[in-house]
């Protein structure tokens, strides 16, 4: 799979864009996926009608959105974009607005850029990393952060109680392999994000062998909450799904450890 640099070339990144509204600043990162070859024009349109008709979910932590749309004949193969804008601007997010750091996802299919979206999710979610990446003085000192941080560092941190797992404990009830969907409007951006944080708990509290993540689309999910325990996902997301037969659990900052630490004890009541 594709390297997080290897997908962010230098030239799709620009720092301190000016933008008067959200649609501007992704028709920027858009620009910058067809300036590379990663996409056509026609996949910015994708991008802004998603959050039109989906919400802002892809606004996944405070100030950073993901910007993507569905895998389409838009998109001529799998890139990323990174635009930091020179003053924040709203997305509509309940949670997470002003957002300054838009990075756009043009995504060929649904599997060759998860171990990207796996290590974007790592940096972020370390303070020093985010700090780096926000406080870069031009598009080599960014690229060169990425390319030195991605992978180093598997694991969030946060406080934390002993868990179950650590007990020598398993999930209660049900098959001896749970299943836990994370879900997003498309299944190939934010709900890749939510999945690895996810994962990463999973691992601290020794129940990964019990407990398998799966990313999917809101569409898809509808079908497969039959095989799962629960859905963890966005407020605007869980707003579409409704009901699912399975709880759905919202979590507002898709990086966090800790909260999705706390969405992980409030699925299992531990």
């Amino acid at each position: 799979m594709a390297a997080l640099s290897d997908l962010l070339p230098v030239a799709a990144v620009r720092l301190d864009v000016p933008a008067a509204d959200w649609r501007e600043a992704v028709r920027t990162a858009g620009g910058l996926l067809v300036e590379t070859g990663a996409a056509t024009g026609t996949y910015t349109a994708e991008m802004i009608r998603n959050a039109e008709e989906n919400g802002p979910y892809f606004v996944i932590a405070p100030g950073f959105a993901l910007a993507h749309a569905r895998p389409s004949p838009a998109v001529l193969r799998t890139g990323l974009s990174w635009v930091r804008l020179e003053a924040p601007v709203e997305f509509g997010h309940e949670a997470h607005d002003p957002v300054q750091l838009v990075v756009a996802l043009a995504a060929a299919d649904s599997g060759a850029h998860t171990a990207a979206m796996a290590a974007l999710a790592r940096l972020l979610a370390d303070p020093a990393t985010e700090r780096a990446l926000r406080e870069a003085a031009d598009p080599e000192a960014l690229h060169a952060v990425l390319a030195g941080a991605a992978g180093e560092r598997g694991e969030t941190g946060g406080e934390r109680g002993e868990t179950a797992g650590e007990r020598g404990e398993r999930p209660p009830g049900g098959p001896a392999v749970h299943k836990i969907l994370t879900v997003c409007g498309n299944g190939v951006g934010t709900s890749l994000f939510l999945k690895n944080t996810l994962e990463q708990v999973l691992d601290r509290w020794g129940w990964a062998r019990h407990v398998t993540v799966e990313a999917t689309d809101t569409i898809s999910a509808k079908g497969k909450a039959a095989e799962a325990v629960a859905i963890l996902t966005s407020r605007e997301i869980a707003r579409t799904l409704g009901e699912v037969g399975i709880p759905v659990t919202v979590v507002e900052d898709f990086t966090s450890a800790v909260e999705t630490d706390r969405a992980l004890r409030a699925t299992y009541d531990v």
